[in-house]
C-alpha cells in the first residue's frame, strides 16, 4: 500500500454507500498543492463508482461495517503524516487548501476551512435546456414535458450560499449555527475562533489526534462528532480555528433525495448525545470538571469565553435581538433553537413575520395557537419580540419591508420545508402535517376562513394567500432573494402589486420567476382562521360584486360558525 512514504498531510475519509466518494477524491487531488495523501475507508461496501488507482490514494476495505469513528481511527493508524484531516465523502475543496492550512496551523490548533454548500449536480432537460438544482429524481421536464432528463455533475459550491464560519452548541449539546458570532469575527482577520463545528471536516496534528482521542468510539458510529472535537480541543487548552483563506463545500443530507449511508436509529443518536452530556457536564452541571482526564477547564469556561452565547445566556422573559442582512452572503442558515431534528422525512420549520403593530390580544392568541405545532419558529419583527428565535429589523412597515422580513427568516431557518405564518392567523396544527411532493412548486392551503374580529362573521371561498404558503426552503430562498433584489433595484419606481404577492400564482410580465403552484386542503373541520381586524396590510372584500373577476369567488360561503372552531366571537372572548 506504499506506507513507507511520509506525506505532509493525510486526509481520512470514512465512506459507506457514498456515491460521490470518487468525485471527492478526484477533487482533493486536483486542488492539492502540498504533499497530501488520501486514505479512504470502504466500510462494508465497495466503492461505486470505482476509485481509480493513484500513488497518493490508499483504500482500506472492511467486509463488515465497523462504523464511522472506528474507520477514521484505522485510517489514522496507518498514516505516517504529521498532520491529519478528517473529511466526509461528499465534499469539494478550494485550490491549495492543504498548503494554506499547513502554513497557518499551529500544534495547539484544530482547524477547519470555512464551509459552503455543495452543488453536487443539476437535473437538466436535454430537450429544452431546463435546469434544476439537485434533489429527487425528475421523471419529466416541468417546462416542456420531455422525459429526457440527465444528471449534470457540478461538484462546486452552490452560488450565493453562505460562508459558514461561526458555530456553537446549545444546552443539549446540539449543533447550531451562530450569526452573532459571525458578526464578531469580521474584526478578527483570516483566522477566527469558533465555539464548535460540524464533524464533516477538521484538521489537527497526528500527535493531538491520539492524545485527545478525537474520535472516541464509545460515542458510537455516528453523532456528536462536532461537539466532541470542539470540547476536546478547547477544554484541553487548545484552540478551534476557522481558516477563511480556504474552504470546503459540503453536501448536506437534509435535502430530499439523499439517503443516509449508515442505518442510524433514534436510540443510537440519543445514546451518543447522553454519552456526550455525561462527559462534558456531569449531572447537568457545566461548572463541574468533565469526565475526561485531559480536561483542564469545565464547560462553563468555554461558555464564558464566547459569552454571550445564544441558547446559554438567554433567560425566559428577556428579549434578544440580532441584526440580519437581506444579503445571503452575510448570514448563514440556522436551525432554530427549539428544533427537534429527526431523520424520518424532511425537517420543517415556521417563518412568522409581523409588522409589530397588531393588537396584543390577537397577537398572543395566534402565537399560542402556533406553538401547538411543536415546530421550530423563527419570528421576524420590526421591534424586538419574545417569540421563537427573533430577528428584529427596524424598518418602516410596507410591502417591500415584508419581503425583506420574509427573506431574512428564510435565510435563518435551516430546515427543508418552511411554512409561512402571519401574526393574525390562527393555524390548525394539522396544517403543518402537509409535506410538498415537489421542491420546484409553491403550495397553498385553501382551507381558510376569513373572520371579522368585531362581528364574528366568517367567509370562505377558494383563494391563495401568502399566509397559507408552504414550500421547500431552497425554492423560497431563490424566489425571495430575487424579489428583494428587484425591489431594491427599482426603488420608488416599483409597482409592487404588479409583481403579485403570492409566488407562482400568475403569469404577468412583472412576475418574479416562472415557477408554478399547487394547492392542498386541510380537513373540512380543521381550517385556518384569517382574522380581519381593520389594520390588515391587505383589504377584505366581503361581497361577491367587489370582485372584478367572479372566478375568484368560487365556493363562496358566509357563516356565523366555522367548522371545527364554532362561534368565533365566543372563541375570541375566551382566548
Amino acid at each position: 500500500m506504499g506506507r513507507e512514504k511520509k506525506h505532509d498531510l493525510s486526509i481520512l475519509i470514512p465512506a459507506r454507500n457514498e456515491e460521490f466518494l470518487s468525485k471527492t477524491i478526484q477533487n482533493i487531488l486536483e486542488n492539492s498543492e502540498a504533499d497530501t495523501e488520501v486514505i479512504a475507508v470502504l466500510d462494508g461496501v465497495w466503492a461505486q463508482p470505482v476509485i481509480e488507482d493513484h500513488d497518493r490514494v490508499t483504500l482500506i476495505y472492511f467486509p463488515e461495517s465497523v462504523g464511522q469513528r472506528a474507520g477514521t481511527n484505522f485510517a489514522a493508524k496507518i498514516s505516517t503524516s504529521p498532520w491529519l484531516m478528517k473529511l466526509d465523502a461528499h465534499c469539494a475543496m478550494s485550490p491549495g487548501f492543504d498548503k494554506i492550512m499547513l502554513e497557518d496551523i499551529q500544534p495547539d490548533m484544530t482547524m477547519v476551512p470555512l464551509m459552503k454548500n455543495l452543488n453536487a449536480f443539476d437535473w437538466v432537460c436535454e430537450n429544452c435546456g431546463w435546469r434544476k438544482y439537485q434533489g429527487p429524481v425528475v421523471e419529466e421536464c416541468p417546462k416542456c414535458g420531455s422525459p429526457n432528463i440527465t444528471r449534470d455533475i457540478v461538484f462546486a459550491p452552490r452560488k450565493n450560499t453562505p460562508n459558514s464560519t461561526a458555530m456553537c452548541f446549545d444546552k443539549e449539546l446540539h449543533f447550531q449555527y451562530w450569526g452573532e458570532l459571525k458578526a464578531r469575527q469580521k474584526k478578527q482577520g483570516d483566522l477566527v475562533e469558533t465555539m464548535s463545528l460540524i464533524g464533516a471536516c477538521f484538521m489537527l496534528s497526528q500527535e493531538k489526534y491520539w492524545e485527545l482521542n478525537i474520535c472516541d468510539e464509545a460515542h458510537g458510529s455516528w453523532g456528536q462528532q462536532g461537539t466532541e472535537v470542539a470540547c476536546k480541543t478547547w477544554l484541553s487548552g487548545g484552540r478551534l480555528i476557522v481558516n477563511k483563506r480556504a474552504w470546503f463545500a459540503h453536501l448536506f443530507r437534509t435535502q430530499k433525495g439523499f439517503g443516509f449511508p449508515y442505518h442510524i436509529s433514534g436510540n443510537q443518536v440519543s445514546n451518543a448525545r447522553k454519552y456526550s452530556q455525561n462527559m462534558w457536564m456531569p449531572g447537568g452541571d457545566i461548572t463541574a470538571m468533565p469526565n475526561w482526564d485531559k480536561a483542564i477547564h469545565p464547560l462553563s469556561w468555554l461558555v464564558e469565553k464566547f459569552k454571550p452565547v445564544k441558547y446559554w445566556h438567554y433567560q425566559p422573559g428577556e428579549k434578544e435581538e440580532i441584526e440580519v442582512s437581506s444579503s445571503q452572503e452575510s448570514e448563514e442558515p440556522l436551525i432554530a433553537p427549539v428544533a427537534i431534528i429527526t431523520r424520518e422525512g424532511p425537517s420543517k420549520g415556521i417563518l412568522y413575520y409581523t409588522d409589530s403593530q397588531l393588537d396584543e390580544k390577537i397577537m398572543l392568541m395566534c402565537q399560542a395557537q402556533l406553538k401547538k405545532s411543536e415546530l421550530p419558529i423563527v419570528s421576524v419583527s420590526l421591534k424586538p419580540l419574545d417569540f421563537g428565535y427573533n430577528i428584529a429589523m427596524p424598518l418602516k412597515r410596507g410591502y417591500v419591508t415584508m419581503f425583506k422580513q420574509i427573506l431574512a427568516g428564510i435565510e435563518t431557518l435551516g430546515v427543508d420545508i418552511i411554512f409561512f405564518a402571519e401574526h393574525d392567523v390562527l393555524y390548525h396544527p394539522s396544517h403543518f402535517d402537509f409535506t410538498p411532493e415537489r421542491d420546484d412548486l409553491f403550495y397553498y392551503n385553501q382551507r381558510m376562513w376569513k373572520v371579522n374580529y368585531e362581528t364574528g362573521e366568517a367567509l370562505f371561498h377558494y383563494s391563495n394567500h401568502t399566509s397559507q404558503l408552504c414550500a421547500c426552503r431552497s425554492l423560497l430562498l431563490e424566489h425571495y432573494t430575487k424579489r428583494v433584489a428587484i425591489c431594491e433595484a427599482l426603488g420608488d419606481k416599483l409597482q409592487v402589486r404588479k409583481m403579485g404577492f403570492e409566488p407562482g400564482t400568475h403569469n404577468r410580465a412583472e412576475r418574479v420567476d416562472d415557477y408554478k403552484y399547487e394547492t392542498w386542503m386541510s380537513d373540512e373541520d380543521k381550517p385556518n382562521i384569517d382574522i380581519r381586524h381593520g389594520q390588515n396590510l391587505t383589504t377584505t372584500r366581503w361581497k361577491k360584486e367587489e370582485f372584478r373577476n367572479q372566478r375568484y369567488t368560487k365556493g363562496w360561503e358566509i357563516r356565523q360558525e366555522v367548522p371545527g372552531w364554532g362561534n368565533m366571537l365566543d372563541f375570541f372572548r375566551e382566548a
